[in-house]
């Protein structure tokens, strides 16, 4: 498995894999796919993706998907372990998420819950905090040591 950045030519692919997890794609455009990571079979075929928009010195995590027969392979602990390496290394101190579905797994992953209101303006202003992930989405923080 290679983890890399994501290429115009993975849009579409990455576009089915959020709804196939049933996440939301209707944003993910070629200029936001530039914010997204993805890990991939050496034949190419795509095994999952994660995004991270940035804003200043926090971040969105977004969209961490895994292909339904790549799951439970660490493909998930992967991406997000990169992405946060990733988010650090270019000052991000402070990463935010919404889940409806994933709460645990970002806990166990050292997330803690935060209201959405604690979310800075700009993230709150963010097409998946103020339209696309539903009031009832769980807001998840998490800040570097």
């Amino acid at each position: 498995m290679e983890i890399r950045a994501a290429q115009s030519t993975d849009l579409e692919t990455v576009r089915a894999l959020l709804a196939s997890a049933d996440l939301t794609n209707t944003d993910v455009t070629a200029k936001l796919l530039t914010d997204f990571l993805v890990a991939a079979h050496a034949d190419g075929t795509l095994l999952g993706c994660v995004g991270l928009e940035r804003f200043d010195s926090d971040a969105l995590l977004r969209s961490l998907a895994v292909s339904v027969g790549a799951r439970g392979t660490g493909v998930g602990k992967a991406l997000l372990q990169l992405a946060e390496t990733t988010a650090a290394s270019s000052g991000v101190s402070r990463r935010y998420l919404l889940t409806t579905t994933a709460s645990d797994y970002f806990l166990n992953a050292g997330y803690r819950v935060a209201g959405r209101a604690a979310a800075p303006a700009e993230l709150q202003a963010s097409t998946q905090f103020s339209a696309l992930c539903p009031a009832t989405a769980v807001c998840l923080q998490k800040t570097l040591p």
